[in-house]
């Protein structure tokens, strides 16, 4: 029997990963953290329904060890492209729509630490 081989077909790569995400939408701020993250999107866990196309504001914390503090601060726009019913809240989708190349090469060097050799 063979072992199944996963290929991933995504543009970006996705790690899972918890990191600090504050999101600013419609004049509230939600404090949460990532389920995953690629350089154009995060998924992550609210306590309230934010529904698919809300724009929002996203500020990322990352940890990436050879910057002066040991963090790195993306801030960047995005969308919510998918939100699902949770218990105890909803796990949104978020597509960041405006983001500079510079913005996702902190995320890719954040991400390529966890990426098979």
């Amino acid at each position: 029997m063979n072992p199944k081989i996963y290929i991933e077909k995504r543009r970006y790569p996705r790690v899972k990963q918890v990191l600090p995400l504050n999101l600013a939408i419609n004049g509230y701020d939600i404090s949460t953290t990532t389920k995953d993250i690629s350089c154009i999107g995060a998924y992550c866990h609210v306590d309230r329904y934010i529904p698919p196309f809300t724009k929002i504001l996203v500020r990322l914390n990352l940890p990436i060890s050879d910057t002066r503090d040991n963090n790195c601060i993306v801030e960047c726009k995005g969308v919510v492209v998918r939100t699902e019913d949770q218990a105890q809240g909803f796990n949104i989708a978020i597509f960041f729509n405006e983001i500079t190349e510079n913005q996702k090469n902190k995320i890719f060097k954040y991400i390529s630490q966890f990426l098979p050799k």
